[in-house]
């Protein structure tokens, strides 16, 4: 991303599905919505069910999908792949220049050092009641000069200067702050944290959240780490010992965005996850009939692994109900609260009428 920002836009980005510590999905998400790529050509030995279903779809993570091919390129396979575009092109929109420039490593670095990064937390709730079941931690950056931040706007810088360590070690240490002061007032709250399956490689991280929980006398069961589908195509040993480790400490596993990525179902049995969460793409499409299938399939096996599901992007009374008809029990959106700062946060869960439905 630092490239591109610092290069210009180009027309086709080739991406390795195999890439180890790579999440392919995010890094060309970022890459559309700053304007930077418009094609991609993915990269990987798939199984023929996954290249049958890759054969099908048009686009990928927003870019026009070229087509699969294997990593070790032969040229005519490439030139054929290549044609493709010039096929389509004028079909494309134009490259355009970036909807925003990336914030340069020295200003997200002084963002860091002044604490302009905060977490706000967006609650999940049961469905149809709207009684509390945790919240997630979002992060906004509160910039002096542009006022307040979306991930969107300053994520992939984050990234690309490597420092998503150094941000997630500050979302932690505040929902800890929050976790305590909640404790001592006896009011129970479990924090969701997102996370990326690349920096549990090595125990660093894991040995400084375990400090934090003890620093804090917060419980690990108070804690849930959310990690994104797409960033468990290939979990490798140190990964595993990690997560291992996590659910040690009491804490919870999620993974984030499902339906979304290419893991194997095998994550789900062989890795020490308690949670699925449901990419909203499936809620804001319930009227399809694939959409339901997705759901209703996926609370069967959450069911058989006994595992929670969570329905993210829950909007209106009208998809909390078909959810409800369908067995859900656990929601998060718009619906029942929007992201909210700490100090909203314990007023929100003080508050009787925290969720009042329409």
């Amino acid at each position: 991303m630092a490239l591109l920002n610092r290069d210009g836009a180009v027309d086709i980005v080739l991406c390795d599905l195999g890439f180890a510590g790579l999440d392919c999905v995010e890094f060309l998400n970022c890459a559309r919505q700053l304007g930077m790529a418009r094609a991609v050509v993915l990269l990987n030995r798939l199984q023929p069910s996954m290249h049958r279903a890759l054969g099908q779809m048009s686009h990928f993570a927003g870019l026009k999908l070229l087509g699969v091919l294997d990593p070790h390129l032969e040229l005519g396979a490439l030139r054929s792949v290549l044609l493709r575009y010039n096929t389509h092109s004028l079909a494309l929109s134009p490259l355009n220049a970036p909807a925003s420039v990336l914030p340069s490593e020295e200003e997200v670095r002084r963002g860091l050092d002044l604490g302009e990064f905060r977490a706000y937390y967006q609650p999940k709730c049961v469905l149809g009641t709207g009684d509390n079941a945790g919240a997630e931690v979002l992060v906004r950056w509160q910039h002096p000069a542009r006022g307040l931040l979306l991930p969107k706007d300053f994520l992939a810088a984050v990234l690309a200067y490597d420092l998503v360590d150094v941000l997630f070690k500050q979302l932690l240490n505040q929902s800890l702050s929050l976790l305590s002061v909640l404790n001592r007032r006896d009011q129970c709250l479990s924090l969701a944290l997102n996370m990326y399956a690349s920096q549990l490689q090595g125990n660093a991280l894991t040995e400084y959240i375990c400090r934090a929980l003890k620093r804090y006398c917060v419980p690990g069961s108070n804690l849930t780490f959310e990690l994104a589908e797409s960033g468990l195509l290939d979990v490798n040993h140190g990964i595993q010992e990690s997560l291992i480790h996590l659910r040690m400490m009491g804490c919870e596993l999620a993974i984030d965005n499902f339906g979304r990525g290419f893991s194997a179902l095998k994550s789900l049995c062989q890795l020490p996850f308690t949670q699925i969460k449901l990419d909203a793409e499936f809620v804001q499409s319930l009227q399809k009939p694939r959409s339901h299938a997705m759901i209703s399939s996926t609370l069967a096996l959450a069911c058989a692994l006994d595992m929670q599901l969570v329905i993210d992007g829950v909007s209106d009374a009208e998809q909390c109900q078909a959810l409800v008809s369908l067995g859900c029990s656990l929601g998060q959106g718009a619906y029942y609260a929007a992201p909210m700062t700490s100090h909203q946060m314990i007023g929100w869960l003080t508050d009787l009428r925290g969720f009042s439905p329409n």
